[in-house]
């Protein structure tokens, strides 16, 4: 008996070890030019902006978190340097267990990074690239009617408008429709889709996966259309 309960400790040592060796999510990479700064990797927690870890950067860009994680999750990365500029500082990520790679450049940190490693932030990503060409295009309309002096043309301008807000919102249900298992799901129809009909966000909800739907932000997704009833 004497050697039964070592044995049973080790395995359960083990075990433990594996299990968070699973979950953990390993952030490194390098920030190009950064001499000086402390560099925050960051999460919303009760709708509250936390600090998870920070290291101090002097002299060399390399930098490492480590932390471990249940399910893909939005991060951010926050890069305080001493330039007196609260612009173009913080860079957000869908991190998940494994390695997650992230480059940029001290000067242009949230413009010039580069995500790799993570599968949900390239579902992420895919997703911003698109909805950029909406909010584009809608910049693009909105200075068109602005210089516009013909009420025809104007019209005209504003049914175009129109026509992409409805193509975004038809691509906000796709991206749903046909992502059931992404993570990012269920956060980009928060972020992007309350205003759409209550009929679509639960048609979005239910295609999710068990795994999804009883996800952080597949629980904040029922509780919300709940609160359309």
């Amino acid at each position: 008996m004497k050697t039964v309960i070592p044995t049973l400790s080790l395995l359960f040592f083990l075990f433990s070890c594996a299990k968070k060796s699973e979950d953990a999510m390993q952030v490194s990479g390098n920030i190009e030019g950064l001499k000086k700064g402390v560099l925050f990797l960051q999460k919303i927690q009760d709708s509250t902006l936390i600090t998870i870890d920070s290291i101090e950067i002097r002299g060399d860009g390399m930098f490492s978190f480590e932390h471990t994680v249940e399910q893909p999750d939005l991060f951010y990365l926050y890069l305080e340097k001493a330039d007196n500029n609260d612009i173009n500082d913080r860079i957000a990520f869908f991190g998940e267990a494994g390695e997650v790679t992230i480059t940029s450049t001290w000067d242009q940190f949230e413009s010039k990074a580069r995500i790799s490693g993570s599968e949900s932030h390239e579902e992420y990503a895919g997703y911003l690239q698109m909805m950029s060409e909406f909010n584009k295009r809608d910049l693009e309309l909105a200075q068109a009617a602005f210089s516009e002096t013909d009420p025809a043309k104007v019209d005209s301008i504003e049914q175009l408008a129109e026509r992409n807000y409805v193509n975004r919102f038809r691509y906000l249900l796709n991206f749903g429709l046909t992502n059931p298992d992404s993570y990012v799901t269920p956060y980009v129809t928060l972020k992007d889709g309350t205003d759409a009909n209550p009929l679509y966000l639960d048609s979005i909800y239910g295609k999710l996966s068990e795994e999804v739907a009883n996800s952080k932000y597949g629980k904040a997704l029922d509780n919300f259309i709940n609160t359309l009833e």
